[in-house]
């Protein structure tokens, strides 16, 4: 029998929704609303004791909640007392009265209408059942130890609860004053039946209490982990000033201990020696489990790791060093020469400073590489430190000790990897270093590459003077002009010229071709590629100064053959000129080639470009007018200032030349270069100007085989230009005959290619009136096919 009454009655109620509070029945409770239609119904229900439905919200953020909103368990009640504060706010103190169950929700313009069964339970305290009893001893057993979490709980509280006898009545009253999660609370209400109810209320402050428990025992192991390291820091303390009255000098720590052997055996310098001690010394005194203490640490390791007198030995013999660097790479003579001379310097005096080498050219002409090929040439050790995009002072010279996560800069880190005072270590790349409101990064570097300076220099977190006057430092850079000038000031500029051809062809025979056939597992009887083929990607498929994307090309090459004998079961493949568009397609250069006649106002001119030399024609066409002047095809300020200085040495010659005196004044003149979508800027293309236009304006045609370079100035001297030998590449490429250039620039013919030395003639001039008896088709009779009005 379950010893209780229950009445149930069906009736039709407004709805008051509360937010993060539950009512229960036969309890007060008292709670503030600020919708002014919830207050209006309020305020009705206190004046004629009408009754409510107050139901709690799911979402307590829910500001106007729909009949969705709500939960479907809620108590009727009545209001007791109504207060009306500022702020459009009520208070509210109503009474609970019995459990209701919500059978639909109906709005009722801003207001909730519920039609609910409201479940009434009666129970005297001597119907009470057995198991009833046992569930209300269990509730007050673990109400108690609910209590000891209570800093003071209330007298009141603990009364109440020791004169309820009814299950019910119990199990409403625990839940409403004991609980607090609203949501705990929600789920006691929706059970009607009391020793249910009483049962699920004590699975609730079960899981209440090991959440509790937990807490307070993570929160006790807290305080005693606090409480130990205080009581260790203290008695840290007091053995540090017992030492210090002793006189003693033990470390006690094994860990210390060791510190200290290590800086006691490692080969340091005294300064540093002391400098360590120190540290080992503070470590002592500091607890173990003090961040300090894992700074220290870290400082120790950095600095004994650092190879303060550690060194290889150098490989002295040229003749070993020359083999060496011979064998990595072809051509940059001018390199290689360098490094024997520092080698021969350095066994006639084994003191002197290391030169600061900066190899200076464009991408992929073995700047990077050289320096690994040097370092084993000389027996020591390689280390390459990346400098691109560096913006930050401390990425080179290091974070002072105080700031968090600090640590040594580049330099020194690059000492650390490779444990040697003495290595070979490449500053790649420092044209691409940028500054910013950090610092600048290549100030930074003026110390580091002063041969002066760095023998004692210091990085701001090591502290310490560190010399660097042994380590043989060798920089890169694409473009000079982007290296502060303090900084190409310490350092012996070598530039690496555009490879030729015939250099080209050597690179890809004796490395790039058996790289890339070991790489791709082909033997050279599987695939043979013909010197004509090499020159077929040199010419056609590749333009540039280096050599990356021959090896690209090179390695397609390998690609296509191993599918090639893998699918068609062929044993060997041989690529030449003549078959190896059957790998990789139709020519990817277009190469110029020259005019198939004179013509009058067009001149080959050759221009340096960063992947080689070029064939530029000029244009120049003269039509009635008023002396205007016309130049087109992206010219820069230089080539510009050209124009106008070959219009100013024709107008002073042109009666030598039999041109027409007034012709700046009654003739237009426009001046074209092709391919308008590229820049094109530099003072080499005076001659050219000048022969184009004076061409034009006398009507005599330019012989179509000769190309020139050459800056002029007013008296129409021509004046000595750059990149001579990658000019007259291009000269050779498109089929010129007769190359026009600087007599000061004689000396520059060593250096052209011997093949092209052979296939061309080179006419030098100084002044303009010979480049143009050179390049002015004489007569109509020496014109292949002179173009006429």
């Amino acid at each position: 029998m379950p010893g209780y009454t229950e009445k149930i009655e069906s009736i039709s109620l407004n709805t008051v929704w509360l937010k993060g509070i539950v009512a229960f029945p036969e309890l007060p409770l008292s709670f503030e609303i600020t919708d002014k239609n919830q207050i209006e119904l309020c305020r009705e229900a206190s004046k004629d004791g009408g009754k409510l439905l107050l139901i709690s919200v799911k979402n307590i953020t829910n500001e106007t909640p729909e009949p969705d909103d709500l939960y479907s368990v809620g108590v009727v009640a009545v209001i007791r007392q109504f207060l009306l504060l500022p702020g459009n706010t009520a208070r509210v103190m109503a009474e609970g009265q019995t459990r209701a169950e919500v059978l639909r929700f109906e709005k009722n313009g801003d207001n909730i209408r519920a039609d609910v069964l409201a479940r009434s339970y009666f129970q005297a305290e001597d119907n009470v059942t057995v198991r009833g009893k046992a569930l209300m001893l269990q509730v007050n057993e673990s109400v108690e130890r609910l209590l000891e979490f209570v800093p003071k709980p209330s007298p009141e509280l603990i009364a109440a609860l020791k004169s309820i006898r009814i299950p019910g009545l119990l199990a409403d009253f625990v839940a409403s004053n004991m609980l607090v999660n609203h949501e705990d609370k929600q789920e006691v209400l929706e059970v009607f039946e009391p020793v249910k109810r009483l049962e699920k209320l004590a699975l609730v402050i079960e899981k209440e209490l090991t959440i509790l428990e937990e807490e307070r025992r993570i929160s006790k192991k807290i305080r005693d982990r606090l409480e130990s390291n205080q009581r260790q820091m203290y008695l840290q303390h007091q053995l540090n000033v017992i030492r210090e009255e002793l006189g003693e000098d033990d470390y006690g720590d094994d860990e210390v201990t060791e510190y200290a052997e290590k800086v006691e055996k490692a080969d340091l310098p005294d300064e540093v020696r002391e400098k360590l001690r120190k540290e080992v010394k503070r470590l002592s005194k500091i607890p173990g489990m003090s961040p300090e203490s894992g700074v220290i640490k870290t400082y120790l390791d950095t600095c004994l790791d650092i190879p303060w007198n550690k060194t290889t030995k150098d490989r002295l013999n040229i003749s070993t060093a020359s083999k060496i660097l011979e064998r990595d790479h072809d051509g940059l003579d001018k390199v290689k020469q360098r490094i024997l001379e520092f080698l021969a310097v350095k066994q006639l005096n084994p003191e002197i400073k290391n030169q600061i080498l900066c190899l200076v050219g464009p991408p992929g002409t073995g700047k990077t590489s050289i320096a690994a090929s040097i370092a084993g040439a000389i027996n020591r050790k390689y280390v390459r430190v990346s400098l691109g995009g560096v913006r930050d002072e401390a990425e080179i010279r290091g974070h002072r000790k105080t700031y968090v996560g600090a640590m040594p800069g580049r330099i020194i880190e690059a000492l650390i990897k490779c444990k040697t005072r003495n290595p070979v270590m490449l500053l790649d790349e420092v044209d691409k270093l940028t500054s910013n409101m950090q610092g600048d990064p290549s100030s930074a570097l003026l110390e580091v590459l002063d041969s002066e300076q760095n023998k004692a220099f210091r990085d701001h977190y090591v502290e310490l003077p560190v010399d660097l006057s042994e380590v043989l430092f060798i920089c890169t850079a694409n473009y000079l002009h982007n290296v502060p000038k303090p900084l190409v000031d310490r350092m012996e500029v070598i530039e690496l010229k555009i490879y030729s051809r015939t250099e080209k062809l050597s690179i890809a025979r004796d490395h790039l071709i058996p790289k890339q056939l070991k790489r791709h597992g082909l033997t050279k009887r599987q695939l043979k590629i013909d010197d004509s083929a090499v020159y077929e990607l040199i010419d056609y498929y590749t333009s540039e100064a280096g050599v990356r994307n021959l090896e690209r090309e090179i390695g397609s090459l390998c690609r296509k053959a191993a599918k090639k004998i893998i699918e068609e079961g062929v044993k060997s493949v041989k690529i030449s000129e003549k078959n190896i568009i059957d790998f990789l397609g139709s020519r990817k250069v277009k190469p110029k080639k020259i005019a198939e006649a004179d013509r009058i106002g067009v001149v080959n001119g050759l221009a340096w470009t960063e992947i080689g030399g070029d064939l530029l024609e000029v244009e120049c066409i003269t039509m009635p007018g008023s002396g205007k002047c016309e130049l087109t095809g992206q010219l820069g300020d230089v080539m510009k200032e050209s124009a106008h200085l070959a219009i100013s040495y024709i107008r002073a010659n042109s009666e030598k030349l039999g041109i027409d005196t007034d012709f700046y004044k009654t003739k237009d003149i426009h001046i074209h270069v092709p391919e308008g979508a590229v820049p094109k800027d530099g003072p080499s293309a005076g001659v050219t100007i000048t022969t184009a236009l004076a061409s034009e304006l006398m009507r005599v045609p330019v012989r179509r085989d000769v190309a020139m370079t050459g800056e002029i100035d007013l008296r129409g001297e021509v004046l000595a230009i750059g990149g001579l030998k990658e000019k007259t590449m291009a000269a050779y490429k498109a089929g010129i005959k007769t190359v026009l250039l600087p007599k000061s620039n004689s000396d520059d013919l060593e250096e052209i290619d011997q093949l092209v030395r052979e296939n061309l003639k080179f006419v030098e001039c100084t002044s303009m009136q010979q480049v143009l008896d050179a390049a002015l088709v004489k007569s109509t009779a020496e014109s292949t096919a002179a173009l006429t009005e």
